[in-house]
């Protein structure tokens, strides 16, 4: 089996460095965060400014590196390079909550790097140098207070957290490699993967929450299944001839998106474990998301993010965005 995808088209206002993450929401808009300290909201069907007249958030001093949307698609949680997290309200266009992680509240507090609001939208995970997980309120009343703390043992750097759907696990991973999956309602530790030889970037849970797929330095892919104690990896997936940075699973789980520093995106069927399409880009992509809507008689939507700024929009042949 092979797919076509095409290009639709790209936002109307590209950032002025790297976009570092990017999400379509169910409202059919696409966050994206960049290197150059903004975040945007871009209308899916035109790729213009959403909504048209309503200021952005001022960009940050820093670059942002780590984006998480609910799933409701009305808040946009994202954080900085030396770890401010905020809290967007896409319903208002309000910033209605801000935490300075680096600050030291507490001996144990420690600066974020990546973040993931919890699906409830009542608290988000953080992590950072020590590798593990702060769960924080999203309250905005008490937006960033600690409320519980998740530990690996191990003091390996935090690279990406993401809850599951269902939002009853986050999955950590970390930059030698290794994966953890933790219990939220007991903070135990549930399972330990160690599929991956280096740094693993990104992580994407599939709908069901019962498959975890991952990105890593060591130019693979990896499917793991949660519901399985004896190592849970069910397959490997290559093809990238670099670092692969941005990984996602369409809605309905056949299908697995990545994005590469050889500046190429790849679809993969998941069953077949084998890449059914790529496409190449101008630089390195840091960030692919899928649209979460299904489209009708088709392979979907997916978006990119990359190197030069740009947020683009691809569909599979005869689906229209």
């Amino acid at each position: 089996m092979s797919l076509a995808f095409l290009h639709a088209h790209d936002c109307a206002e590209p950032h002025s460095d790297a976009v570092w993450g990017a999400s379509w929401t169910p409202s059919d808009t696409v966050i994206s965060i960049s290197a150059d300290g903004s975040v945007k909201q871009w209308a899916a069907a035109s790729g213009d400014r959403h909504p048209p007249n309503v200021e952005f958030p001022a960009p940050h001093t820093l670059g942002l590196v780590s984006l998480s949307v609910s799933p409701d698609g009305n808040r946009a949680l994202y954080n900085s390079i030396e770890g401010l997290t905020s809290l967007w309200d896409l319903t208002n266009g309000e910033v209605v909550g801000k935490f300075e992680s680096y600050s030291r509240s507490n001996e144990d507090s420690e600066p974020s790097w990546s973040v993931s609001l919890h699906p409830s939208g009542e608290t988000y995970g953080a992590t950072g140098g020590s590798g593990n997980i702060a769960i924080n309120s999203a309250k905005p009343e008490t937006f960033g207070q600690r409320v519980a703390s998740l530990t690996s043992g191990r003091t390996k750097y935090g690279m990406h957290c993401q809850h599951s759907p269902d939002g009853k696990r986050i999955a950590l991973s970390t930059e030698t490699g290794q994966i953890y999956v933790f219990d939220i309602e007991s903070q135990a530790l549930a399972a330990t993967y160690t599929s991956h030889a280096l740094s693993v970037r990104s992580l994407s849970w599939s709908a069901d929450s019962s498959l975890l797929l991952s990105a890593s330095e060591d130019k693979r892919l990896v499917l793991h299944d949660v519901r399985t104690s004896a190592g849970g990896t069910v397959a490997s997936f290559t093809g990238h001839s670099s670092w692969v940075l941005s990984v996602d699973i369409s809605q309905d789980g056949r299908l697995g998106l990545s994005g590469s520093a050889d500046k190429s995106i790849k679809v993969w069927d998941i069953g077949t474990r084998a890449a059914v399409s790529t496409v190449q880009d101008t630089g390195e992509v840091w960030a692919v998301s899928w649209r979460p809507k299904p489209s009708a008689g088709g392979a979907g939507a997916f978006v990119s993010g990359g190197e030069d700024g740009c947020v683009r929009f691809w569909r599979g042949a005869g689906v229209a965005v």
